[in-house]
């Protein structure tokens, strides 16, 4: 199989010293899932993407420290390609700002939450069929860092997940576009890391609870990865 990583960012400064890139999390949350991954890396914050587009082929949209709402040129260039993709039913994965351009390019509307900072594992409630086949228990509960949310779902898009603090936790288009708020490919110790060494200004009690769900939550990004998959394997 073969994984197009479109990065948005290189998160100088961010990554942990046992963390070489972003795009490595992905290696570590897909190994094992599937035999003989091939993963193409694209530079899209500098307008790098592949000019031919396979059905056979996984794309994923990652997190970005830019919003879906900023005009800048190249989140201009990838919402066409987000509608050509959509268009030709290539399967499209997103991931928190991936989840929200995704809704952005696709005539959703994203903002700027007046809840605030989304850290730690959060709980959803599973809304649709194939969900409750994936995720044990009738809850989805995914590890998630994000200031910004989807209010708004694209016309064909639906809503698979739901949480007091995010109305729209994921969505699906289809069976070739499936998008997350949370980040199946974060590990509890990055998530630990980022509030311990890039929290300043933060609430101390936001912090506490995030900490507190890294102790007594599960991350089912593993789950989460499987379902990835299946866009292409089904």
């Amino acid at each position: 199989m073969k994984i197009n990583i479109l990065i948005c960012d290189t998160f100088s400064g961010l990554l942990p010293a046992n963390i070489p890139d972003y795009q490595s999390l992905f290696f570590n949350l897909f190994d094992g899932l599937t035999e003989n991954i091939e993963y193409k890396i694209f530079k899209t914050f500098e307008k790098e993407l592949t000019k031919k587009l396979n059905k056979d082929e996984l794309y994923i949209i990652p997190v970005s420290k830019s919003c879906a709402y900023e005009n800048k040129d190249w989140i201009r260039f990838l919402f066409s390609f987000i509608q050509e993709i959509d268009k030709k039913k290539i399967p499209l994965i997103g991931i928190c700002f991936g989840h929200q351009i995704i809704a952005q390019a696709l005539g959703g509307k994203v903002e700027k939450s007046d809840k605030g900072w989304g850290i730690g594992v959060r709980e959803s409630e599973l809304l649709t069929a194939d969900a409750l086949s994936i995720f044990p228990g009738s809850k989805m509960q995914l590890l998630y860092n994000h200031n910004d949310q989807v209010i708004e779902l694209p016309k064909e898009a639906e809503c698979f997940a739901t949480s007091d603090f995010c109305r729209y936790e994921g969505f699906t288009i289809g069976n070739h576009i499936l998008t997350f708020q949370g980040h199946p490919e974060y590990t509890k110790d990055y998530c630990k890391y980022l509030l311990e060494n890039h929290a300043n200004n933060t609430d101390q009690a936001i912090i506490e609870k995030a900490l507190l769900s890294l102790r007594n939550m599960q991350n089912m990004g593993r789950i989460a990865a499987k379902w990835m998959l299946d866009l292409v394997e089904k």
